[in-house]
């Protein structure tokens, strides 16, 4: 194993310790560089998988059926389709737009994080994003939106990381039976995948160890930062045709 996918992956779940989420973003962003998505995905749905459990459990109080179970369902059905995808689409085009999405929301989200007067979202407009977010995430295992949909329903950062943790891990115990059933997922990755564990557990606890000092603020304005990071990400990276 590679020193680039050893310091991706402390990177990465420093980042899932503080946020609850972009751990996808950053390892995928540091890996792709090196290796192609299809080598890269398998490899970090296993080795994230606990850490959802970890965060879930921690912030198990935080937690409510009525902010996770929709995007959740809507995270599975969109599994499917999305292993087919990453077997055999490009899916540059439809990145490219929902990391636009993601950047517009960010910073929409920044905006009213700073207006002392702002109101809250609309249900029409909750729907909408909670639907996108579920079907995007299970697509394109693009969590942007689906963290864009969790900041808007829950009221701190304990509750934004307990339920968002919910969904991933969720989705990500529905498309590990899939990319089995499939042959995504083999002996090779596995094997990647528990030489890795030790440095995950290194970030996540250095990323969870660092949020428990940080004003409530702070780290609610981290999430909206690592969004509008996140889209702008999907856009460069599928920018051109």
């Amino acid at each position: 194993m590679d020193q680039l996918m050893i310091f991706a992956a402390i990177s990465a779940f420093f980042v899932k310790g503080m946020c609850g989420f972009a751990n996808t973003l950053v390892f995928t962003t540091m890996t792709s560089f090196r290796y192609p998505n299809i080598d890269i995905t398998p490899v970090e749905l296993i080795v994230g998988y606990p850490t959802n459990l970890v965060i879930a459990w921690k912030e198990r109080k935080n937690t409510d059926i009525k902010i996770w179970l929709f995007p959740a369902i809507l995270v599975c059905l969109g599994s499917i389709p999305g292993m087919l995808f990453l077997k055999n689409a490009n899916a540059q085009h439809i990145k490219l737009i929902f990391g636009m999405i993601v950047m517009i929301l960010g910073a929409e989200m920044l905006v009213r994080e700073y207006y002392a007067g702002r109101g809250k979202s609309s249900k029409a407009v909750l729907f909408l994003i909670g639907a996108l977010s579920g079907l995007i995430s299970g697509l394109y295992g693009i969590g942007a939106l689906l963290a864009a949909y969790m900041s808007r329903t829950t009221k701190n950062s304990g509750a934004f990381k307990g339920n968002i943790c919910i969904v991933f891990m969720i989705e990500n115990t529905f498309r590990i039976i899939i990319y089995l059933l499939s042959g995504i997922i083999n002996k090779e990755v596995f094997v990647k995948a528990a030489y890795l564990m030790p440095f995950m557990a290194v970030g996540l606890a250095g990323g969870l160890m660092v949020s428990g000092f940080m004003p409530e603020k702070i780290i609610k304005r981290l999430v909206i930062i690592m969004l509008i990071i996140s889209g702008a990400a999907l856009v460069i990276k599928n920018i051109s045709v």
